[in-house]
């Protein structure tokens, strides 16, 4: 859920450049939601007043540029990206109905964009999508690198390198701040590059006597082309399916990515493709529920099944938070007789983010005055504060969400530090509109899924009398409570002898009695089962 702001300026006047604006993806302590964003309350009273120049984004992956439909029409801004971002991001627009148009700056890579005060360059690195880049933003005072994310990859199969030579030009150019990815500051060395991934993919591959069906994150083009390539070799044909990976595949197709490959078949000509002359490449490599992997292990997918002997390769990692989603996938396919491998098994998967022999080798070619940590928990910002330390960075600034750091100033005396603080938050998205994370409906469906709700409606006379007898209704609770009677018995039975007690003043008033029922039918369930449901009590007036 990447949302940075760049500021320029004295505060009364600063102009803001936005970098990326992601989502991420929510946990079930949120019932309903599926999908939260950053609230962008504070930039839209920045753009209302002319303050808000524009917004880059770095690269195409959803937690980086998955919030542009929902949230651009309350920014406004010019929107600037490379190629291959801008592709991604259109075609998923195109897929949204009633999306806005947006109006794109498609900038190349190397290349740069004047934005009001910031002049960016966007500076290509190796990452897990193709099209990544770092920023070097420049203003009258100085020179700051978003490094967005990266990693040094050689070899990267597709899509862009690291160049020691353009880092290590900055560097000499005099980099006052490195803004600087932490996702694997915790890990030693260097991380594998693709390629290997690609050895090690065509070799079980080459060796599998079966069927093979490879799942990865739909946006590694690289990967995709490496099992595409490996299939090839083995005289398999290369089967698609998902939604999200037929998007990817036709952007980068488009984008001359995937150049030499023929085109791949459609899930409809699987059945018709012999065991040992098949590779499938899936999405669902997070246990997602209706996504292609977690459909097939349910045996519920209308074209693609598995049999013993078959091969499923899990070419991802899995995101903290989807374990249990993908472990249940991977012992349904277990118990189907399906040979599961996953990078536990061999190097199948490589992270697209720096270890830290890498992030040492950019803090040597940058050079910083400060080091900011970010894109990571506070383990890995505090691991990535460390090492810029011991790389000798003279000043090194810990942030969380709202905080404002100065990084550079016209008083030369002035050090980099948290200056301020800014409104922040998160928006969630339930169905079609967006939300905010405190909204009552979030707490009460938390309550729902705890204890359930019983609903009761109750007919009183205009004098107070009980006309008929209560309807009552119950969602989400046990039949019986302690000592085996009926729950609705026992609501019922508290409801009447809750109105036999109330004074008759008080029956003549609806809202009293709606509010004494509740708290009634609530104490009478706790005592019965433990628990005190939501309680929505009705009073009707005949």
């Amino acid at each position: 859920m990447n949302l940075g702001l760049y500021g320029f300026g004295p505060r009364q006047r600063r102009k803001w450049l936005a970098v990326d604006l992601g989502i991420s993806f929510a946990s079930p302590d949120v019932p309903g939601i599926d999908i939260i964003m950053p609230d962008v309350t504070f930039l839209e009273r920045e753009r209302e007043q002319g303050n808000l120049v524009g917004l880059v984004l770095t690269h195409g992956h959803e937690d980086h540029v998955g919030a542009l439909v929902d949230l651009w029409p309350r920014l406004a801004c010019p929107v600037y990206t490379t190629p291959f971002t801008h592709a991604l991001a259109e075609a998923r627009r195109l897929n949204e109905p009633g999306a806005p148009k947006i109006p794109f700056h498609v900038i190349p890579s190397g290349g740069r964009a004047q934005i009001g005060p910031f002049n960016v360059e966007f500076v290509p690195v190796a990452h897990s999508i193709p099209d990544s880049h770092s920023l070097a933003i420049r203003t009258s005072l100085g020179l700051v690198v978003h490094t967005g994310d990266w990693k040094i990859d050689p070899t990267p199969v597709v899509g862009n390198v690291t160049d020691p030579a353009r880092f290590m030009a900055l560097g000499d150019e005099g980099v006052r701040a490195i803004i600087c990815d932490s996702t694997n500051a915790i890990r030693e060395g260097i991380s594998p590059s693709e390629t290997d991934v690609q050895h090690v993919l065509a070799e079980l591959i080459a060796k599998a006597p079966a069927r093979v069906a490879v799942t990865t994150f739909a946006s590694n083009v690289a990967r995709i082309r490496s099992i595409a390539e490996a299939a090839i070799r083995n005289g398999r044909e290369v089967v698609l399916v998902g939604r999200a990976m037929e998007r990817v595949i036709g952007v980068a197709r488009e984008q001359r990515l995937l150049d030499g490959l023929p085109a791949f078949r459609s899930a409809d000509a699987y059945g018709f493709l012999p065991r040992d002359k098949v590779v499938a490449i899936l999405t669902g490599s997070q246990g997602e529920p209706r996504a292609a992997l977690a459909r097939i292990a349910d045996d519920d997918h209308p074209e693609i099944a598995l049999s013993p002997g078959d091969h499923v390769i899990l070419s991802s990692r899995t995101i903290p938070g989807n374990e249990r989603a993908v472990n249940r996938i991977i012992n349904s396919l277990i118990l189907q007789g399906v040979k599961v491998l996953t990078d536990r098994d061999a190097l199948v998967h490589v992270s697209g983010h720096p270890r830290r022999g890498e992030l040492e080798q950019m803090y040597k070619w940058l050079r910083p005055q400060v080091s900011v940590p970010v894109h990571g928990e506070p383990l890995h910002l505090s691991e990535h504060a460390e090492l810029a330390r011991g790389m000798g960075v003279r000043e090194v600034v810990r942030l969380v969400d709202g905080d404002v750091v100065r990084l550079i100033s016209a008083d030369p005396s002035l050090s980099a530090e948290v200056i301020e603080e800014i409104p922040f938050g998160r928006l969630y998205k339930d169905g079609h509109v967006l939300i905010k994370a405190a909204d009552a409906a979030v707490a009460e469906r938390r309550r729902l899924s705890f204890a359930g709700l019983v609903s009761v409606a109750v007919a009183m006379t205009a004098k107070g009398e009980v006309v008929g007898d209560p309807m009552i209704d119950l969602s989400g609770l046990p039949e019986h409570g302690v000592g085996g009677k009926l729950l609705d018995e026992v609501i019922e039975d508290a409801i009447l002898d809750c109105l036999d007690g109330l004074p008759k003043a008080r029956r003549r008033d609806p809202d009293a009695v709606a509010e004494t029922l509740t708290r009634a039918v609530r104490n009478s369930v706790n005592q019965a089962w433990g628990k005190k449901p939501l309680c929505h009590v009705l009073v009707i007036t005949v």
